[in-house]
């Protein structure tokens, strides 16, 4: 965890000075000014640390705020920080044109153009977070053989990466509720994530979620976020919601379909997939819940349709092209080996900053049909 802190607080200062570089010609001169900005900045890059500090110490109003508006700044950042490498990168090419073709082009390095950038920064900021509430339907449709007789379609409704916590929270889940609802599904599944963080102010949240009643069940796994925010904690508050959680084992809807989950690695267990897996070759249709999407050689076969969240898609363009990079199979329907299937869910929430750019939230509904 300290690795990771140091390597997150590292690449976000590198972010913060890109973008000063690129806004250097509207810094203020004053010494005043300049020392009100540098303390807003340090709080700003520290504002993560400190939201998890104040929310422990139990003051969860300052820490809302403090999370609110540090993950608000980390989002506008980091799209100004790829924006201002845009503008660089067309100025070098104006510059190389200027050279070569001799015409000479206005520069973007100007305090109109700069306004005008963090304009465009702020507008997208703007249209990240209303995007951010819209929740999407996606429907995906499973043809399969083992769905039981007079059974001709079975639905199953996954969310994936609430992080109920700080930030998300009653109208995020109230949205999220009336999706599930309207859809009434015959299994509803959580693939991790479902919170993170300020666990004890969650319960008045738990009559949303556990007033919901499919007629096989509600299944859960465990995501990295459970065990940063207290993995104990984080299991009691899932139950509260009226799942049942899935820690390496199986259970068989009588005469329906098998279901198998599985733990984040963040989670130390033992258990092995392939040896849960294994004994529920009896011809139903056997759903795997798993956090991260990630295939095990040894299992393809042995399931029919694997449930995945995690990566958000990036949740923020153009970080996508980051986590495909450990992650490729990130969003949507992937066929794999010997007959199995593989979803990716974009996530139903955010994490950090309350904003997704080109990677909307999603509850999905699948739907098992007989092939």
């Amino acid at each position: 965890m300290i690795g990771f802190l140091a390597f997150f607080l590292s690449v976000y200062v590198c972010m913060h000075a890109v973008v000063l570089v690129r806004v250097r010609v509207l810094l203020p001169e004053a010494r005043l000014a300049q020392a009100i900005l540098f303390l807003f900045l340090v709080v700003m890059v520290l504002a993560p640390i400190g939201t998890r500090l104040l929310e422990r110490a139990g003051f969860v109003l300052p820490a809302q705020i403090l999370a609110f508006t540090g993950y608000s700044w980390l989002g506008f950042t980091f799209i100004a920080f790829w924006v201002s490498l845009l503008t660089f990168a067309i100025d070098g090419v104006t510059r190389l044109l200027g050279v070569v073709a001799k015409i000479e082009i206005p520069s973007l390095s100007g305090k109109t153009p700069t306004v005008a950038m963090l304009c465009l920064v702020l507008a997208i900021c703007v249209y990240a977070y209303i995007d951010a509430q819209n929740i999407r339907v996606e429907r995906v449709q499973v043809k399969t053989e083992k769905l039981p007789v007079g059974m001709d379609r079975l639905k199953i409704a996954q969310i994936s990466d609430v992080h109920l916590g700080l930030i998300v929270r009653g109208a995020r889940l109230t949205s999220i509720v009336e999706k599930v609802r309207s859809e009434n599904p015959d299994i509803l599944v959580s693939t991790g994530d479902l919170v993170d963080g300020d666990i004890d102010s969650l319960n008045g949240l738990t009559p949303l979620l556990s007033d919901i009643h499919p007629a096989y069940g509600k299944f859960a796994v465990t995501g990295n976020h459970e065990v940063y925010a207290g993995l104990q904690k984080s299991i009691e508050i899932i139950h509260a919601f009226g799942f049942k959680l899935l820690h390496g084992e199986a259970v068989e809807i009588p005469g329906v379909l098998n279901v198998a989950g599985v733990d984040d690695p963040a989670v130390e267990s033992s258990a092995s997939e392939a040896a849960l897996l294994t004994p529920l070759k009896n011809g139903r249709f056997t759903l795997l819940l798993k956090h991260r999407p990630q295939v095990q050689e040894t299992s393809k076969g042995l399931f029919d349709l694997q449930l995945s969240g995690h990566s958000h898609r990036g949740q923020i363009f153009p970080f996508n092209f980051f986590t495909a990079r450990v992650h490729p199979m990130q969003d949507g329907l992937y066929g794999l080996e010997k007959g199995s299937w593989l979803y990716t869910s974009r996530g139903t929430g955010t994490w950090g900053p309350p904003m997704r750019l080109l990677s909307p939230p999603e509850v999905t509904i699948v739907e098992l049909t007989r092939k």
